[in-house]
């Protein structure tokens, strides 16, 4: 029977069960409990258990990324902390090396300014000395000097330690004039 006779037949409602084969469709409803009893023991039940490892492995690799997540952001944490930390630090190094250059350049200073003091102080008493070798050269030389022109004028020889006492008391009054 084909699907036109089947509408035909159940729009005229004339004996429409008996044009039906009612064996077949036992058979086909028996054989389709059948085929969902063993597809649900054979094939649901097997399905549905890797369908639910397939979930615990996604729940498991989710928990294990959101660990890794949290162990990042950690980890980030802490190098921005030791880069926060090394900042610090190396300014409290570049602070400390200026601290110290400053006071080596005082230290520098000041020991140069020393050093300028003690070659003046040097400087001041060689030239005294030099000054004072200079006088004394200039006297023995105004004493020789003295005592040539003193033979001339007396004519004869003096004593050269009485002409040095007078020469010598000549200065010294010619010191005290000055």
């Amino acid at each position: 029977m084909s699907l036109d006779q089947f509408v035909l037949a159940a729009s005229a409602g004339d004996g429409i069960l008996d044009k039906l084969n009612t064996g077949d469709i036992l058979a086909t409803l028996f054989f389709f409990t059948l085929l969902m009893i063993l597809l649900k023991k054979f094939a649901w039940g097997p399905l549905m258990g890797i369908m639910d490892q397939r979930a615990e492995l996604i729940a498991s690799e989710i928990d294990e990324a959101e660990k890794s997540r949290a162990e990042s952001a950690k980890l980030l944490e802490e190098q921005r902390a030791l880069l926060k930390e090394a900042r610090t630090e190396a300014q409290a190094i570049v602070e400390n090396a200026k601290q110290q250059g400053d006071a080596q350049r005082a230290e520098i200073m000041e020991t140069a300014r020393a050093e300028a003091a003690r070659l003046r102080e040097n400087a001041a008493a060689e030239i005294a000395n030099e000054k004072e070798k200079a006088i004394q050269a200039v006297r023995e030389e105004f004493v020789s000097m003295s005592i040539l022109a003193a033979e001339k004028v007396l004519g004869k020889e003096v004593s050269e330690e009485d002409n040095r006492a007078l020469i010598e008391e000549t200065i010294q009054k010619a010191g005290e004039g000055r």
